[in-house]
């Protein structure tokens, strides 16, 4: 018989390095790649891998992400599937979810209802394929407490990451610290280090068991990895799952394997501009494991005029439906839905999400527009980046960010 297995994602959090597109949403419910939400990541693997009792914690100015996870993630009853948004309800007393870890203390009444063998806690804003049943397979065969996902990183990169730390057998979790400076290599490449991609795999009695344990400590930041996992370490209970031996169907070589944690805005630029090569480092077009999120009823994408230069284009772009280039030239960005691009503008660059206008001889370059910004006629982004501190957000690595609905001086 298999193992019955629930599925927690943890979508509370604030997003605060992504500001100013958390402004108005949580992380979780962040648009991304022109069509979807963060949060449809990890809810579509799932689906894919065939667990269908999903909960989704939530907590931060969450009506977006509940509303998108309500009206789109919708499962057959009949078999008593479900995708759910569960909202901090202060079960334990008058008080919000203090961690991770805390959310998940809180919210035991889901794991009693549900009784499973085994709990999946995955995070809602990364960017990445995988197959969750085969994980959930080695975590069983192991006999560990909890399985801990890693992706093998340059050794000089682990002070950019929570690492874990094996014994010699490769499996077992020796230690896990955060950014650490003096990271070991792992056995079999010592120039490599297992960076965690914040997915676990519990047995249920050791999950709660951990969790109840850390909510008797005062002293504890109530954190999935930066508490839970440690304690579970210390136990000997905790292994690691080796990402790369994930296979995916219908994965290319060339996005085998990719993985990123888009929480800070030029995290979030780069993995946009990722889905656009010809052979994309991320491929949106894999149909053996697709993403699913919400398909309104917008018409096709339109480009209109061809007259001199007054002709509308798109190159090295991906182009959402209801969208319209008019006369104008967009070059290597995501257009989203409903967006505009009028006569004679230049977008280069750039990612626009729903709404977004762009007026006539305006210029945009290496930007992020959120939803329902405007761009008058022959305004400049992205091309005075000291004129455009002054106004809007500039990230570390140069990419203008305007928030939603904000307006754009001429």
């Amino acid at each position: 018989m298999a193992a019955k297995v629930l599925a927690i994602v943890l979508a509370g959090g604030e997003g605060k390095r992504l500001m100013p597109l958390t402004t108005d949403r949580a992380k979780p419910a962040v648009p991304f790649g022109g069509m979807y939400r963060m949060v449809d990541f990890v809810l579509s693997n799932l689906a894919n891998a065939g667990f269908l009792k999903i909960v989704v914690l939530t907590q931060y100015k969450s009506h977006s992400l509940d509303r998108h996870i309500t009206k789109t993630w919708r499962m057959s009853t009949l078999l008593g599937n479900y995708v759910t948004p569960v909202p901090a309800q202060q079960r334990r007393g008058p008080w919000w979810f203090a961690g991770s870890a805390d959310a998940i203390y809180q919210s035991f009444n889901l794991i009693y209802d549900e009784q499973p063998d085994h709990v999946i806690v995955f995070g809602a804003d990364h960017i990445y394929r995988m197959d969750p049943q085969q994980m959930v397979e080695d975590h069983i065969a192991s006999g560990a407490g909890v399985t801990v996902a890693g992706i093998r990183q340059p050794l000089s990169t682990a002070d950019q990451f929570g690492v874990i730390e094996v014994a010699e057998d490769g499996r077992r979790i020796r230690a896990f610290r955060e950014k650490p400076t003096d990271a070991a290599g792992l056995p079999d490449a010592p120039d490599q280090i297992y960076a965690s991609m914040g997915n676990y795999v519990f047995t249920t009695r050791a999950l709660i068991e951990a969790v109840e344990r850390d909510a008797e400590d005062k002293t504890s930041k109530h954190d999935m990895g930066g508490s839970i996992i440690p304690m579970l370490v210390e136990r000997g209970e905790a292994n690691v799952y080796d990402f790369r031996d994930n296979e995916v169907p219908g994965s290319t070589d060339r996005d085998r394997g990719y993985w990123r944690d888009v929480g800070t805005l030029d995290s979030f630029y780069d993995a946009h501009m990722d889905l656009i090569n010809v052979h994309p480092v991320f491929n949106l077009y894999n149909f053996d494991w697709p993403i699913y999120t919400e398909q309104p009823p917008y018409p096709p994408a339109k480009f209109v005029h061809q007259w001199g230069e007054r002709v509308g284009r798109a190159v090295a772009s991906m182009v959402s439906p209801g969208a319209v280039i008019s006369g104008s030239l967009v070059e290597n960005s995501i257009v989203s839905p409903k967006v505009k691009v009028h006569s004679w503008a230049h977008v280069d660059g750039a990612v626009l999400m729903e709404g977004v206008e762009i007026g006539r001889h305006a210029v945009v370059r290496r930007a992020i527009l959120d939803k329902n910004v405007y761009v008058p006629e022959g305004a400049e982004i992205g091309v005075d980046l000291e004129r455009d501190r002054q106004r809007y957000t500039v990230s570390d690595n140069g990419i203008v960010v305007i928030g939603k609905g904000q307006k754009v001086e001429p």
